[in-house]
């Protein structure tokens, strides 16, 4: 559970505990809070994780390998306004914790459909049913990203707890959510069959009535005349008028292009090395999403560092160390394989907690200590547009392009030199961000998340 945060000095006050109640009582109230929180972003991450990494592979293999960029895509693309839909609704007058369970309502509705079409068609699966079945149900569920960080924010900061210290150790638990989906469906047999799609579907609707227990999160009362832009939560986009912020989000978008590529596609190309003799029997072939784990296990340990990173190193060092671990990330995937070469698969893996972690929840506390409560859900909606929505999308479906260009328009045989050329060229786009971010992004002295 992670050691007690410091509380502050306006904790007592916003506590308002009677004298009468001992260090100890608060102690577990605060730890009863934290426990709450923890289940909610298990959960969260645990319906991701059933099929983000192991679709791919079942996709591939009932002939939809050439549109597995639209399934990742589209994520990306209902990312672009959802996020920042609901985070207008949420600040405006459905309550985040209660939207939060509507959305993994019909999410999880959806999903279950998805499911229950692809298991009862088998082979003859078709694409345009399942991809709209499929959409309708992430279009729900990527606003509950930014929904769960609001609602963990809202409560911490309640009860006068520091974000940047007490919300990692949190967050930790929903990337062991994410694993535990994972290793089920790979050692359940799932990750060529639509059951993957019916345990997120299961997952999401516990969730869905686990949410209304979660603390209340105030909404604005509307009292005081706004214009239609406020009205609308607009005023999130006020935030590109200051150039520092401006920066912020158009190189989170650019980063945002590698964060779904290895979700597409590297369960597929590892489990292509089953093809090649010398390397069918091996581990890593048979059990790409076992392998793949090693990625979300890294970022359990990596949020831990958030804090002490952000503190000594600043927002920009911490963004600039993610996208050199993007570089690695992609270019030991070209150049390893399941055999001999495993290390540097495993490498990959350990690196990627660096890479997504110091740059997605880095980049939530940056945007929550640096936006008024006001827009404070609309600003992580933006943020979740440029990333997840603009960035994701677009990298996506260039990914498809690449990979359908040097694998899948290639022989069998030489699909694997194929995978290889692709990942390096996905590696030497993440090196030409890094570059450009050095340059172009100015950091503060000063920075609000380095705050004690």
């Amino acid at each position: 559970m992670g050691t007690l945060p410091s509380l502050g000095s306006k904790a007592s006050a916003v506590l308002s505990f009677p004298r009468k109640f001992s260090t100890h009582t608060i102690i577990m109230k605060y730890l009863a809070l934290k426990s709450r929180f923890v289940a909610m972003n298990f959960l969260e991450f645990a319906v991701w994780g059933a099929y983000l990494t192991s679709m791919g592979n079942y996709l591939g293999s009932h002939g939809l390998g050439t549109q597995i960029g639209w399934f990742y895509a589209i994520q990306g693309i209902v990312s672009i306004f959802m996020p920042g839909l609901m985070g207008v609704v949420a600040d405006r007058w459905i309550p985040a914790q209660r939207l939060l369970g509507l959305c993994h309502l019909v999410a999880g509705l959806f999903m279950g459909c998805a499911g229950y079409y692809a298991l009862t068609a088998g082979a003859d699966v078709q694409m345009s049913t399942l991809f709209l079945l499929y959409t309708l149900s992430v279009a729900f569920y990527m606003p509950t990203l930014a929904l769960s960080n609001s609602v963990a924010f809202n409560g911490l900061t309640q009860v006068g707890l520091d974000t940047v210290k007490a919300f990692p150790p949190i967050r930790v638990f929903g990337t062991i959510g994410f694993i535990c989906t994972m290793l089920a469906v790979n050692f359940l047999g799932f990750q060529s069959t639509p059951a993957q799609f019916l345990l997120s579907a299961s997952l999401s609707l516990v969730l869905a009535v686990y949410a209304q227990t979660l603390p209340h999160c105030a909404v604005s009362k509307g009292g005081e005349k706004k214009s239609i832009v406020e009205a609308l939560g607009l005023d999130a986009f006020k935030l590109f008028k200051q150039r520092r912020m401006a920066m912020f989000f158009i190189f989170s978008m650019l980063l945002g292009v590698s964060l779904q590529i290895t979700n597409g596609y590297a369960n597929p190309f590892i489990t292509s090395f089953k093809e090649i003799p010398e390397y069918a029997s091996t581990f890593g072939a048979n059990n790409a999403n076992a392998l793949i784990s090693l990625s979300q296990i890294s970022e359990t340990c990596c949020i831990l560092l958030i804090p002490f990173f952000l503190k000594h190193f600043g927002i920009k060092r911490v963004m600039m160390i993610a996208m050199l671990a993007w570089v690695f990330r992609f270019g030991l995937f070209g150049l390893g394989d399941p055999g001999s070469g495993v290390w540097m698969f495993i490498l990959s893996m350990i690196v990627y907690g660096v890479a997504f972690d110091f740059f997605n929840i880095s980049g939530a506390l940056f945007v929550d200590q640096n936006t008024k409560p006001e827009i404070r859900s609309s600003a992580q909606g933006m943020f979740m547009i440029m990333t997840n929505g603009l960035g994701a999308s677009l990298g996506t479906l260039a990914a498809q392009e690449v990979v359908n260009h040097y694998v899948f328009s290639a022989p069998v045989a030489q699909q694997i030199d194929g995978w290889r050329t692709s990942w390096l060229i996905f590696a030497a786009y993440a090196f030409v961000v890094l570059l450009l971010f050095a340059f172009a992004f100015k950091e503060q002295k000063q920075q609000a998340v380095t705050k004690d």
